[in-house]
């Protein structure tokens, strides 16, 4: 069995228009939520063995305000290509894991993310955290699969289960969403 844990970048900042969007900083709501993550997913109990990581400023700055918040510092791989990839993407990446490390952790940005949980984990409506996925995977949302793989190179469609999902709301409801009138 390998563990994958799956975390959406927080929040960024949209102020700035000249900025590639590649290069949006997080905004004072994500470096908030990031940090709060960074606490939850210490408080887990799963260590992870590595970060493989979008280089993004966003993904970059919600990875370096987690690890301050929790206290750790897996190590990171930084990868190019998980910069808005897509579902197929995310597994050709795993795939790729000779190493085989029993824990990863995805961080980069939806939809691929989300996508990703939707082809690991299938719709057997057994699990009211998937649906909870169907209705948004929020910025700064961090999912646990459990993978019934002895080697990444196995990942496939349908082969996880979901068994963690938080999303920053569920731990500060000022972190929710933004409700205008």
């Amino acid at each position: 069995m390998k563990t994958l844990g799956i975390f959406r970048h927080a929040k960024s900042d949209w102020n700035d228009a000249r900025l590639r969007d590649f290069d949006r900083p997080l905004n004072k709501r994500g470096r908030k939520g990031a940090a709060l993550m960074g606490l939850h997913i210490r408080d887990h109990a799963v260590r992870w063995n590595r970060i493989l990581a979008s280089p993004a400023v966003r993904a970059a700055q919600t990875i370096e305000l987690a690890e301050e918040a929790a206290g750790e510092s897996p190590a990171i791989t930084w990868d190019r290509r998980l910069y808005l990839a897509s579902s197929a993407i995310l597994m050709d990446v795993l795939r790729e894991q000779t190493t085989d490390p029993g824990t990863l952790m995805l961080v980069g940005h939806n939809p691929g993310l989300e996508d990703l949980i939707f082809d690991l984990v299938p719709d057997d409506r057994s699990s009211p955290m998937r649906d909870m996925v169907e209705e948004k995977f929020p910025t700064a949302a961090f999912a646990v699969i459990e993978l019934d793989i002895a080697s990444w190179s196995e990942i496939t469609d349908g082969c996880g289960r979901l068994v963690h999902l938080t999303r920053p709301r569920d731990l500060d409801p000022e972190l929710g969403p933004q409700i205008e009138f």
